[in-house]
């Protein structure tokens, strides 16, 4: 069975080298990868590399509910592309374009079966925007 794709983007005021960074450090990661302001990040890993090991804590700040996305690197283009596959066969690309002074950040990502695809692209973009704002700060 297919997974149906979804695309989300954002356009963010920084330039692709700091967008880069924002989006793979760890310590930024923590700062900007939830949807919700009653949401949050933890703790993340990455493993850089191709083969190598992604996961990000998210949780309800009030202890109510949290889980780990985990998958494993399956492209690493500095600046350019990052893509990953998880657990369950799911895959996410993520691609950074220079555009003006800023960065085009767009991700395809393979959706579950579990939630209504909206709800699922409504959550992806709300985490993308969040993650603008904060690149956008830097």
């Amino acid at each position: 069975m297919g997974f149906e794709q979804v695309t989300i983007a954002a356009t963010i005021a920084a330039t692709p080298r700091t967008t880069w960074r924002a989006w793979t450090a760890p310590a930024h990661i923590t700062r900007w990868n939830f949807a919700a302001p009653d949401w949050h990040c933890p703790h993340a890993e990455v493993d850089l590399r191709p083969g190598g090991r992604y996961l990000a804590r998210m949780e309800a700040k009030d202890g109510s509910f949290g889980f780990d996305l985990e998958a494993v690197f399956d492209i690493v283009e500095p600046e350019r592309r990052i893509a990953f596959t998880m657990p369950d066969g799911r895959r996410a690309e993520t691609t950074f374009e220079a555009i003006g002074g800023g960065t085009r950040v767009s991700t395809t990502f393979d959706a579950e079966t579990e939630n209504p695809i909206e709800m699922q692209r409504a959550g992806w973009q709300a985490i993308l925007d969040n993650f603008a704002r904060y690149a956008a700060a830097l």
